[in-house]
């Protein structure tokens, strides 16, 4: 494990925390408030020394609510019930008090590791910065491209809830849809799920939107309840998300990836800007990446023009091959199974980067000085 160690005087504690076999980090009360923020990567286990403590930090509450399977673990000057409930609240996953030994600690240490949520596959999350800017055509292509690189399951969930294409791109007649398993949470586990799933010819697993119109709107909770199960339950997991929904936008805390997909246009490029700085504020920096989807070197408006208004890097480049895009559609046969254009290596080595697997990035485009009618400055 992974432990950092808000420790007091006693060394001690350090010194048994090692012997359990755990790496340890000493941190500070200040360095609490750093754990907290969202997008921060955090330890397996925070052990706080609270003997000497005359409250405890309140910062373990927040990080103990933007990260519920942090661990945390208090140690006390005596199992009283007063200080227990204390530190319970403050989110403690254990308490532990003196005299301390090693067997307990182990023991505390094996209780949290239980504790600990199984493992969970990749999250990618795809968002059009308008509509038609061929956000599913990513969704669809990046998925396919996930489950040839790794046999271990790829799940493509539509969150348009009504009339979401991504089935027509995979060829697909689904019977079950994301709607009827969100209708369902009171009794949705991993093999539920797997019944409402269609598998395509494309190797990819579909949750398909729906034919039928919602009756009422759909909570973030439960959005985010089956993300967490399907994450659970594939390897690879890519959502198709509406950019107009609030309850899908709302439910992304645990995306590994969220890709703002723009086009080469004044209208779409500010409604990245925005979309962009929004999911940054709300999911940190680290998780998002821009692309341009039908990308054309010759455009007025060239790929660093758009980086100096989203105030980011362009992640990638989609060359624009509209005619084929559209015959892969018509088809329900994703571009990346028949890599012979620009278009689908473009697709393939982006998934590719996501799963971590290095690729090489396209050349970038010099600026072309429109700036100047976006932004208003160069």
């Amino acid at each position: 494990m992974n432990v950092s160690v808000l420790a007091g005087a006693d060394q001690q504690l350090s010194d048994l925390l090692r012997a359990c076999g755990a790496h340890i980090a000493s941190i500070r009360i200040a360095d609490l408030k750093a754990l907290a923020e969202p997008a921060v990567r955090q330890p397996d286990v925070i052990v706080v020394d609270a003997r000497d403590l005359i409250t405890m930090p309140a910062e373990l509450a927040v990080i103990k609510r933007q990260h519920p399977a942090t661990g945390i673990l208090v140690v006390l000057p005596r199992l009283e019930g007063a200080l227990v409930l204390e530190a319970m609240r403050s989110g403690a996953s254990e308490c532990v008090a003196e005299p301390i030994t090693r067997e307990e600690l182990s023991s505390a240490l094996a209780r949290i590791a239980a504790q600990r949520p199984s493992p969970r596959g990749d999250v990618v999350a795809v968002i059009g910065a308008k509509g038609g800017v061929g956000a599913t055509t990513v969704a669809v292509n990046v998925a396919t491209t996930l489950a040839k690189l790794h046999s271990a399951g790829t799940l493509l969930m539509d969150l348009h809830l009504t009339y979401g294409d991504a089935a027509i791109f995979l060829g697909a007649e689904p019977r079950f849809s994301t709607l009827d398993a969100l209708e369902n949470m009171h009794r949705m586990d991993g093999s539920f799920l797997r019944t409402l799933v269609t598998q395509t010819t494309s190797g990819v697993s579909l949750l398909a939107s729906s034919d039928h119109a919602v009756s009422a709107p759909v909570d973030a909770t439960r959005v985010r309840s089956l993300i967490d199960l399907a994450a659970r339950e594939y390897r690879f997991l890519v959502l198709d998300v509406p950019r107009a929904d609030p309850a899908a936008l709302d439910a992304l805390e645990s995306v590994s990836s969220v890709v703002v997909v723009a086009n080469q246009d004044v209208a779409t490029i500010r409604s990245a800007a925005r979309i962009t700085a929004a999911l940054e504020q709300r999911y940190g920096k680290e998780r998002i990446n821009v692309v341009l989807s039908r990308y054309d070197a010759r455009a007025e408006i060239g790929q660093a023009d758009v980086e100096r208004v989203i105030g980011r890097p362009v992640t990638c480049l989609f060359p624009n091959n509209y005619p084929t895009a559209l015959a892969s559609l018509n088809e329900g046969r994703p571009l990346v199974l028949a890599n012979h254009t620009k278009l689908a290596s473009a697709f393939a080595a982006f998934a590719s980067d996501l799963a971590g697997v290095p690729a090489a990035r396209p050349e970038r485009a010099k600026s072309t000085g429109f700036l100047s009618l976006i932004g208003g400055r160069r």
